[in-house]
């Protein structure tokens, strides 16, 4: 049982959004809630004007509204925002975004009623899952449509997912036992003034970028051993003159994969000078994309803690202030972008040392038994280039976009949610990609029996022959490349751990 309203962290939402952890909320974050909710009746009370408690919202916002329209008001900025187009969020994204807006509200600055949390923390243990689609947050005013569709549920009203399948909210509420809720003042303006749709969208991704690059590196390793590639690249020397904390894990790490392999002693006084960059560079490029994971895995973590709402409740005042604003996620989101991009480009690089016969010493053309009669993986090359080209267009920044909205009120956006839109599709291209090199490290492997590599390498070896096709002729590749890829996609998928800890 996951408690809101306490510190939350990464594998706690992971947890929540793809194993179904239940959650609480404490005690304390109720007494909390109840507190800022007395400044509000209070506000409520008085003759005050205070944006978002009694008037209208943006553009708007010097609209006072009358006390008997005020509930009326705030189901109406959840009718009237969930906008969204496009396909829908997958289930984990959304069900982050729920965990994640419970955890923002019970923080006790919004002014909202504990019921309101609770009732997002029912749609969670219920397995109620909205439907939310991806497009149309410019992550200004916060995520306002995905989180309208988000929360429309809770008031009866939008759409669930019942499987895959899109259907009426009240069909599956009356199912499972959900009473929905009529909104109180404010309400309605907390639960879509937030970066929940792009914290939890890169949540998750920051999530699969720290289990994918530890994978990336431990193919690489077995890539290296098979090119028959020095290892004196990965000695300290490299991180003792040059200390980034990332290069040091990633030199580390690699000699801890290749120790006691019989290929690299095989060639250890070869005449061959040095090594390609994308063999002899992996600590420094590596590297740098583990302290681009482990920095937005901060930014992620201290997103998931902060009230992100507008106006906010503190102490007995209403601020209306801007931290629904986007920035810290939208550039974070395409610092990743970037740093995957570049992960895949190098991985692609390898693949093609893997399969030239102009580069890949003692291996067949192609890794093909009969290079000619047959192509062996030479288009599995091709696959990956395009997949990095896309890539590459992909990481171009949205935040480095922006277009007024609400009638010059919000003059300025993040673009926070495309941003994280791009980096969860260049992470999808991404896990295609290493699962083209694992399928041709491990094929180069077989090529250079009956020597054997590092006890890593070999272990990698054993759990990935199995999925392979075992033929010495051309054949159709398409399903040993999907189970290969599924084989990844599990492991990028699990609750990540901050494994660089191990090699500091």
């Amino acid at each position: 049982m996951k408690v809101i309203g306490e510190s939350i962290a990464l594998p706690d939402i992971v947890e929540i959004a793809r194993n179904e952890q239940s959650v609480c909320v404490s005690s304390e974050a109720i007494e909390r809630m109840k507190r800022s909710r007395l400044v509000v009746e209070k506000i409520l009370d008085s003759d005050k004007t205070v944006y978002g408690v009694n008037t209208g919202f943006g553009a708007l916002a010097t609209t006072r509204i009358s006390r008997e329209d005020l509930l009326k008001v705030q189901r109406n900025i959840l009718l009237s925002h969930a906008c969204g187009v496009g396909d829908p969020l997958s289930k984990d994204i959304v069900r982050a975004m729920m965990a994640i807006r419970a955890h923002s509200l019970a923080l006790g600055f919004s002014g909202v009623r504990p019921v309101v949390v609770e009732k997002l923390c029912e749609l969670l243990n219920k397995g109620i899952v909205p439907y939310v689609p991806s497009k149309g947050s410019v992550g200004a005013s916060g995520d306002l449509s995905p989180l309208a569709h988000m929360a429309l549920p809770i008031i009866g009203e939008g759409h669930v997912l019942e499987g895959d399948e899109r259907v009426p909210s009240m069909k599956i509420l009356s199912e499972k036992g959900f009473e929905p809720i009529q909104l109180a003042e404010k309400e309605g303006l907390s639960l879509v003034n937030g970066t929940q749709a792009m914290t939890a969208s890169l949540a998750l991704a920051i999530n699969d970028s720290v289990n994918l690059l530890h994978l990336a590196t431990a193919v690489s390793a077995l890539s290296v051993d098979v090119l028959l590639s020095s290892t004196d690249a990965y000695e300290d020397i490299s991180w003792v003159a040059r200390p980034h904390f990332g290069q040091k894990v990633i030199a580390r790490l690699l000699r801890t994969l290749l120790e006691g392999s019989q290929i690299r002693e095989s060639h250890r006084n070869c005449p061959r000078v040095q090594d390609a960059y994308s063999i002899r560079c992996i600590p420094q490029v590596y590297g740098a994309i583990l302290d681009t994971i482990i920095y937005v895995k901060k930014i992620v973590e201290l997103e998931m803690n902060s009230a992100t709402d507008n106006p906010l409740v503190y102490e007995d005042r209403v601020f209306s202030q801007g931290n629904f604003h986007g920035e810290p996620i939208a550039l974070a989101a395409d610092f990743l972008s970037i740093a995957l991009t570049d992960l895949g480009n190098m991985i692609e690089r390898r693949i093609d040392r893997l399969l030239n016969p102009k580069v890949n010493e003692g291996l067949p053309a192609f890794l093909a038994q009969h290079s000619g009669l047959n192509s062996g993986y030479m288009i599995w090359q091709y696959t990956a280039a395009a997949l990095c080209n896309e890539n590459k267009v992909l990481s171009h920044p949205a935040s480095a976009d922006t277009i007024p909205t609400s009638a010059y009120q919000e003059d300025h956006v993040s673009m926070g949610m495309n941003a994280c839109l791009k980096t969860l599709k260049i992470l999808e291209n991404l896990v295609s990609i290493l699962s083209i090199e694992l399928m041709c490290a491990v094929k180069a492997l077989n090529f250079r029996h009956p020597l054997k590599s590092s006890a890593a390498n070999e272990k990698v070896a054993e759990q990935i022959t199995p999925l392979l096709e075992e033929t010495q002729e051309d054949a159709y590749l398409q399903d040993q490349f999907s189970r290969v890829r599924s084989f990844l996609e599990s492991k990028v998928k699990s609750v990540a751990r901050d494994w660089w800890s191990e090699y500091e």
